[in-house]
């Protein structure tokens, strides 16, 4: 066995006096692995002491301080070797980039084709899909964004159109009204198919409803 102990930095040390405990983690996605809880002798041997201590008071009044000097030393070696277990139980479980030299979880975070992790290497399709919605989400955000000023006007105005020039003069409209500033002509000159008597705007040419040609 080596003298020294091979450690990472992406793990916690959760043990207690009672026994010991490690978590290890994906430096990418943050997966862990929990390795499970490897009881002390030493704790239970400084629990007893302390027990001992506190039901015959002056007898074992020590107790305590030799519970500690046992957790100091004892402890320490249990630690130790307890860690060095965990390291080499969770090693499967990670690989570290060659390139970056990160630890990742091999299961979602290590492209096996490219030798690399997902960082350095990503997955095309996966990619390729996150540009594809990123895109989406673009246009969706433009068009919500046409729609809050289009809010602006009713919806009846909406249904209609807006129209850019008056129809009588062919003056340009810088917004929507009712009667030309030029020539003082109504813009909104209501018209009906004769079909089906359904609503058109002025500039339509067919029905929207029944596809009937506008009679002039």
């Amino acid at each position: 066995m080596s003298d020294t102990i091979r450690f990472v930095r992406n793990y916690h040390d959760q043990s207690t006096d009672k026994g010991f405990q490690f978590e290890f983690f994906c430096d990418r996605c943050g997966t862990g692995h929990r390795t499970r809880f490897n009881a002390s002798v030493s704790g239970t041997v400084s629990g007893l002491l302390d027990t001992a201590g506190g039901l015959l008071g002056g007898i074992f009044g020590s107790a305590a301080r030799v519970g500690d000097s046992v957790r100091s030393v004892t402890w320490e070696k249990g630690h130790d070797a307890a860690f060095e277990s965990a390291v080499e139980e969770v090693k499967p479980e990670f690989v570290q980039c060659p390139h970056c030299s990160k630890w990742v979880c091999r299961e979602s975070c290590f492209n096996d084709r490219k030798g690399l992790c997902k960082e350095c290497a990503p997955d095309l399709g996966v990619e390729m899909a996150a540009a594809q919605m990123s895109k989406s989400r673009e246009e969706i955000w433009a068009h919500a964004a046409m729609a809050e000023e289009d809010k602006k006007l009713s919806t009846e105005v909406w249904r209609e159109g807006i129209r850019a020039t008056c129809p009588q003069c062919k003056a340009p409209l810088n917004q929507n009204v009712k009667f030309c500033p030029e020539c003082g002509a109504n813009t909104k000159t209501e018209a009906f198919c004769t079909n089906c008597g359904a609503k058109m705007s002025a500039t339509a040419k067919f029905c929207g409803e029944c596809g009937e040609k506008k009679q002039e």
